[in-house]
């Protein structure tokens, strides 16, 4: 976790913490012999504070409210604003809730309650030290720095014909920005903020893994105060609107789509509207099921950071199986804490600010994070080409498919997929997997005489020996 004091990022009149927690190191620096966590949690206090948000998260608000009249310890965790936010978000779809400026425990208590009063000032508390309640404030206030938009070293072409992108960037799985393929779409002269209120106005778009009013959703961006804001990355905004089909279309590098064969219905999830407000975006990820992808910017800036499939990104943990990611909790923590340490194992990430009109094109496996420099739009699509076709189906037929795989809807059809996209390929384009067939027969071709000439490379270095060693004995 980065130092909670971290200076050097824009911030407008930061103020104190509204609880007064201060970060942790404060104590030591301040020589303060007074400890409120310890005396207020009584024998809890040798719990970690993650661990204490842990069991706070599994309490009603009743309880929450009651436990926060125990101790001042306990009234810093109860009223932690990750906690309602929790809290909120959990409500049953069938509730409508419209975001408070005063956070989320307000939203709670006047849009969910419906209570009209609502009170934000509360007890300062003395002598409270805890980063892990002080870094989600602090990250929420800070701005951007400016120092991390500087670095430029993604290819930017225009111009490419088919070949040349298959040749330097798609067969190679290397990154590269597309200047020239999305500025002369309908979308790209049209949309703003104030067409998506028009065309969605009420209507129910995907924030996070949750239905919300598009309305509600940009009051929320307006209002918000979050470490990592809420995102809107929806799967069916073709069919919310059908006219903003129209307004795109798929660049030409990317029509190769494979898994087209299985149908709408059938195929997994591909396509994707992507908003959010300024400090939103998406933490370290691999694209699902072994596809390459691309992400066209509508409006506004995202920067991007990649790291090639087998460099895991500084910060981020990986279970054997590829299943679980953890990662800093927001792209601002991992910013303040691993952007001065990006360089990894050697190499140094690729990076850019995505701007309007551009496509960036992002191969197979690659590690990559983007956050929203301003109010960003975007549109994304995964893809199966013949060129990455190898990977995804080794990727449906691993052990961990019913783990791993996602975009269908149940457990049976993530298993199943393999097979049902092998059929599907073998009726409409048998020629794509015979090509597959001679090259994996080449291959095992090509293994099969360097392992006849490594043995044989050792059977000759084992006869030579055997005759240094005889002559050597026989001269002795």
């Amino acid at each position: 976790m980065a130092s909670a004091g971290a200076t050097g990022h824009g911030h407008a009149g930061m103020q104190g913490h509204p609880l007064g927690v201060q970060p942790e190191h404060f104590r030591s620096l301040l020589g303060d012999e007074n400890s409120t966590r310890t005396k207020g949690l009584g024998s809890l206090h040798v719990l970690g504070d993650e661990v204490l948000l842990q069991i706070l998260d599994v309490l009603s608000p009743e309880e929450l409210g009651q436990l926060a009249c125990v101790s001042k310890a306990f009234y810093c965790f109860a009223n932690h604003e990750d906690v309602w936010k929790g809290i909120v978000l959990q409500c049953d779809d069938e509730t409508q809730w419209v975001y408070h400026e005063m956070g989320w425990k307000a939203t709670y208590v006047k849009s969910i309650l419906g209570k009209k009063e609502y009170s934000q000032h509360g007890v300062r508390v003395k002598h409270m030290y805890s980063d892990v309640l002080y870094q989600p404030w602090m990250c929420a206030r800070l701005d951007i720095d400016e120092a991390w938009l500087e670095t430029e070293n993604i290819d930017r072409r225009s111009g490419l014909s088919m070949e040349e992108f298959i040749a330097e960037y798609e067969s190679r799985n290397k990154p590269v920005i597309l200047t020239d393929v999305a500025s002369a779409w309908p979308a790209c002269r049209t949309w703003d903020r104030e067409y998506l209120e028009k065309v969605f106005g009420d209507k129910h778009v995907i924030v996070g893994d949750r239905p919300m009013k598009f309305s509600s959703y940009v009051q929320y961006c307006d209002r918000q105060r979050d470490e990592y804001p809420l995102y809107l990355f929806d799967k069916t905004f073709c069919d919310t609107v059908n006219e903003l089909k129209s307004a795109y279309s798929v660049p030409k590098y990317f029509e190769d789509d494979l898994f087209s064969v299985l149908g709408e219905d059938a195929r997994p999830d591909y396509r994707w509207l992507i908003y959010g407000p300024y400090k939103s975006g998406s933490t370290f990820h691999k694209d699902p099921n072994a596809t390459s992808a691309w992400n066209a910017v509508i409006f506004g800036k995202k920067k991007w950071i990649m790291y090639p499939p087998d460099v895991l990104p500084p910060g981020v943990r990986q279970s054997e199986d590829g299943a679980d990611v953890s990662s800093p909790v927001s792209l601002m923590e991992w910013m303040l804490s691993f952007y001065d340490l990006r360089d990894c194992e050697g190499f140094k990430p690729l990076e850019c600010v995505l701007q309007k009109g551009e496509v960036l094109f992002v191969p197979r496996g690659w590690w990559h994070m983007a956050l929203n420099v301003e109010e960003t739009c975007a549109i994304t699509q995964n893809y199966v080409s013949v060129r990455n076709l190898k990977h995804v189906l080794d990727f449906l037929q691993s052990p961990h498919a019913s783990v791993l795989v996602s975009g269908v809807a149940t457990e049976e059809e993530k298993i199943s997929l393999h097979t049902r996209f092998l059929n599907a390929l073998e009726e409409k384009h048998p020629s794509v997997l015979e090509v597959l067939r001679e090259e994996s027969r080449k291959k095992r071709h090509k293994s099969e005489t360097q392992d006849k000439l490594v043995k044989c490379f050792h059977s000759t270095k084992e006869s030579q020996s055997q005759q240094q060693t005889s002559f050597s004995f026989s001269f002795l």
